[in-house]
């Protein structure tokens, strides 16, 4: 007797096992469906970038400048238009100016672009006391005692305006007596707001 013929005819039911387990093999092991898989929303980016119609809505008459808002935990800068008069030597006018707009609510398309800003509505800006270095700019609140992100903002913001800073750092006090300081707008402080750092306090003439 043969091998074979001792096993006996294999069963219809291992036939099939056999057959089913093929087709999985060729398949590598995955069934298909017809039915539609949710897997939700792809995840979403904020652009942090106007759209060219959005900034054209946005133009008004006056002098173009740039403020830095906050946009996915960094400072992003925005264009905007201030209405001020020819008067660029003026700096109390354009430091004005300039913290009005941080102060505003950013208009409807910056916030669809995820743009925000940290500043106070109800801060404000004057100039030097007697006897505070030329150029010092007097907030309303001792300007440690700002947010940080809202700090960088007006630092930033300031620094990079040529008619209000001309020599890369602005020397910032508050409404106490503490000695005003000189503040530095970096790379760092672009990518990461929590920080800005500062000169030596600045001396007193």
């Amino acid at each position: 007797m043969t091998r074979s013929e001792r096993r006996g005819p294999r069963p219809a039911a291992a036939v099939a096992a056999s057959a089913l387990c093929a087709i999985l093999a060729a398949g590598c092991g995955i069934r298909t469906t017809s039915v539609p898989v949710d897997a939700g929303p792809a995840p979403s980016r904020v652009p942090c970038a106007m759209p060219a119609e959005d900034i054209a809505t946005q133009a008004q008459q006056g002098i173009p400048v740039q403020i830095y808002l906050v946009c996915a935990s960094e400072l992003v800068t925005v264009d905007r238009t201030v209405k001020v008069q020819e008067t660029t030597s003026d700096r109390l006018r354009i430091a004005r100016a300039l913290l009005d707009q941080l102060r505003q609510e950013p208009p409807a398309p910056e916030r669809r672009a995820g743009f925000s800003s940290h500043v106070p509505e109800a801060l404000r800006v004057g100039g030097p006391r007697a006897g505070d270095p030329k150029g010092t700019l007097r907030l309303s609140v001792q300007p440690e005692d700002l947010p940080s992100e809202a700090l960088a903002q007006i630092v930033c913001t300031y620094t990079e305006s040529e008619s209000l800073v001309p020599d890369g750092s602005v020397t910032l006090g508050g409404p106490g007596t503490y000695i005003p300081r000189a503040y530095l707008c970096t790379t760092e402080t672009k990518a990461s707001p929590e920080a800005v750092p500062t000169t030596d306090a600045a001396r007193q003439p």
